[in-house]
């Protein structure tokens, strides 16, 4: 497998600053962007996932250290919108008008096949019914997937990509959307700004990535896994996910919370 260097050991990052919601993203590590009700809580839970996204750059085979990389430098801060508040990050950076090289766009289309490839994993491992939360809502694994599709389907477009929204089942269709969205961003490395099409290749490459381990690391969260019965007889008891283990921080962005 190809390795792929980081170039600094310090993250650099850009907040996004809604009136309800803030978010802290990575510039350089696409899908590594938490939200909080401030900066200092954003920061925080950027800090708090850098174990859980490690897995990204490691299926892609590009150098990460969850310790080192948590030491964050704010480049910049961006008023945020209405799409913010809802729990998405919706500003580009100045960076991302930096034209794009061949090697930062094999970077970056790794990233995001990585995010893809755990995706698959966890849903391929998850139980169709998921944990409901405390009034009964949130989607099952199935509509999960494929509001997934749907907002894939939609950045394609933003990328100059049209196709048709892919069923779950329809594996051909799923990885043709996917190369498509791959080979936009292969393709924009002269791109210095958003033109027609709305989206330039370092911001799509956040915004998708950050989508599919966002949904993806909710379907681990809310996956009952069932332990040995007790004594008593009683096997209702649950494994405590790791949404109950960080239960005041920003543990879901996009996915609403029941």
């Amino acid at each position: 497998m190809t390795t792929h260097t980081a170039s600094s050991a310090v993250t650099t990052v850009y907040v996004e600053v809604g009136s309800k919601r803030v978010f802290a993203c990575a510039l350089d590590w696409p899908g590594w962007c938490r939200s909080g009700k401030t900066e200092e809580q954003a920061l925080q839970s950027l800090a708090d996932y850098a174990a859980r996204y490690s897995a990204v750059p490691r299926v892609a085979g590009v150098d990460f250290s969850a310790e080192s990389a948590t030491t964050f430098e704010v480049r910049e801060r961006l008023p945020g919108s209405a799409t913010t508040d809802f729990g998405a990050p919706d500003r580009m950076a100045s960076s991302d008008l930096d034209p794009l090289t061949p090697e930062d766009a094999e970077r970056l289309t790794a990233l995001v096949t990585a995010a893809w490839t755990i995706l698959d994993r966890v849903v391929a491992g998850a139980p169709a019914a998921l944990r409901k939360g405390p009034r009964g809502g949130g989607r099952d694994r199935d509509a999960v997937f494929e509001h997934i599709l749907g907002a894939e389907t939609m950045y394609a477009r933003k990328l100059g990509v049209r196709q048709r929204q892919p069923s779950m089942g329809d594996v051909a269709a799923i990885a043709a959307l996917r190369a498509g969205i791959l080979g936009a961003i292969r393709q924009a490395t002269e791109m210095t700004s958003p033109g027609e099409s709305g989206w330039l290749p370092r911001y799509a490459a956040r915004r998708i990535a950050w989508h599919v381990l966002d949904h993806a690391w909710e379907i681990e969260d809310r996956s009952v896994v069932k332990e040995a019965p007790l004594a008593t007889g009683d096997d209702s008891r649950v494994r405590v996910s790791f949404a109950e283990v960080l239960e005041a921080r920003s543990v879901g962005e996009c996915y609403p919370h029941g």
